[in-house]
């Protein structure tokens, strides 16, 4: 029985955590997005705001490491890790928790460098989904509560997260954020849409694994 893995990266406002709902509910499977961030604190025996403030963002100061450092675990206390960084810990115990999920469920993951982690793995599918400006910020002005009148500083914002997500994936992946060539599929949802978006990702699928029959 395969373990089907969908690891999703995404820009900011693409619309990549509802489309990788949306599939996992046509795959029957679940879906982990930040609440892989439990399931690495329960793992590891971090504290599970450490693994929030940390999340998709390496933290390059000595300081904020060395104080936190020195609360936030009650696992994994083998000489080599004790001496790792806050942030380099943080990655392993996200990289840990996805390789466990992958062996035990089939399932969609969001970000947090899955593609990575599971590298190598034939049962997992790299997608990465892209939009343009206009897609994005339509998207985000409409998800959130607050008004917003300068449409600049949503883009600023936009960018600075796209900025920090491929800082983190470059950190500590051996690949590219957002080059074709780091993934298997890579997608436009601000011509497809999401819902047609995730119907191509069950069509590449489809071609990808002709013989699973809970592809549908």
């Amino acid at each position: 029985m395969r373990n089907l893995v969908v690891a999703i990266g995404r820009e900011f406002g693409s619309g990549g955590k509802e489309i990788g709902q949306k599939l996992a509910d046509r795959l029957n499977i679940k879906c982990y997005d930040s609440e892989l961030l439990s399931i690495a604190a329960k793992n590891s025996g971090f504290c599970e705001e450490i693994l929030q403030k940390n999340d998709e963002k390496p933290t390059n100061s000595f300081l904020y490491s060395l104080v936190m450092d020195t609360y936030s675990m009650s696992g994994y206390t083998s000489a080599p890790f004790v001496d790792m960084p806050l942030n380099h810990k943080v990655f392993l115990a996200q990289f840990e928790a996805i390789k466990k999920l992958a062996s035990e469920e089939p399932c969609v993951i969001v970000g947090r460098c899955a593609d990575y982690a599971l590298a190598g793995d034939p049962d997992c599918v790299s997608v990465f989904i892209h939009a343009d400006m206009d897609f994005r910020l339509k998207r985000i002005k409409a998800d959130s509560d607050k008004e917003f009148k300068d449409d600049n500083k949503v883009i600023d914002f936009i960018n600075k997260t796209d900025k920090k997500r491929a800082n983190y994936y470059n950190y500590y992946s051996s690949k590219k954020w957002g080059d074709a060539r780091s993934y298997d599929f890579c997608l436009d949802s601000s011509v497809l849409g999401i819902d047609k978006t995730v119907d191509m990702i069950i069509e590449y699928l489809k071609i990808r694994y002709p013989e699973d029959k809970n592809i549908k």
